[in-house]
């Protein structure tokens, strides 16, 4: 049995990465999250994976580090990890990989946060072109592949790369392209998805700093989290 270790659903955008993939996929797995809090360390998270940070993979021969490296890890395994025709898949690594090491400036100023619904007081000109791009992209997929996901008819791992900005669009109020934004609700009303936002807003953990950071940012309108 694969054992996936995660960190706070309401916070961790690379957790969700694996963990929606396997869910929507049927991979069978282990959840095992280890809860970032004020006493957690570096070498708390050593115990489990090589490199201190979620999510990583457990298997029987070894751990897989790495959102990326565990799709590819999986993929290997269950072929529907990633599209069937060749530039079609070639196109969802491509668009997977740019989500893996690009987009800053979303990150920086729309962490993700399930839990709360926040007005930004301003987006900065890099914030700006950070959502345009999002948004050429996944138009770009929905039509040239012609389905309800990015690469055609079926959640594949670039879905699974992109679930996270769609909870940053659902916290932020994100204004997208009429097509972009129906791909970003269907997103959010997979059962999988629905899943995670259910079991972020019961955590009980605060992440001090990043409450902090979201409030800087913007005005809260409401938290759905539970007290």
């Amino acid at each position: 049995m694969l054992t996936l270790y995660i960190a706070n659903k309401n916070y961790s955008s690379w957790s969700l990465r694996p963990w929606i993939l396997m869910r929507v996929l049927d991979i069978p797995f282990e959840e095992r999250l280890v809860p970032f809090t004020a006493n957690s360390n570096w070498e708390e998270f050593r115990r489990f994976s090589p490199s201190g940070k979620v999510p990583a993979l457990v298997t029987e021969r070894g751990t897989i580090w790495d959102s990326l490296a565990i799709a590819e890890f999986l993929a290997e395994q269950y072929p529907n990890v990633w599209p069937s025709e060749q530039m079609t898949r070639a196109w969802a690594r491509s668009a997977s990989a740019e989500m893996h090491s690009g987009f800053v400036n979303l990150r920086e100023r729309c962490s993700m946060n399930c839990g709360v619904e926040i007005r930004l007081h301003e987006e900065s000109a890099a914030l700006r072109r950070d959502i345009a791009r999002i948004n050429e992209l996944w138009q770009e997929g929905l039509t040239r592949f012609g389905g309800l996901f990015l690469a055609g008819s079926q959640f594949t791992a670039v879905d699974a790369f992109y679930a996270p900005v769609a909870f940053r669009v659902q916290t932020y109020g994100l204004t997208l392209d009429a097509p972009a934004a129906a791909y970003a609700e269907r997103l959010l009303a997979l059962p999988a998805m629905q899943e995670w936002m259910k079991d972020a807003i019961a955590e009980p953990w605060r992440d001090v700093d990043h409450e902090e950071d979201c409030l800087r940012r913007g005005t809260l309108l409401r938290d759905l989290r539970l007290r």
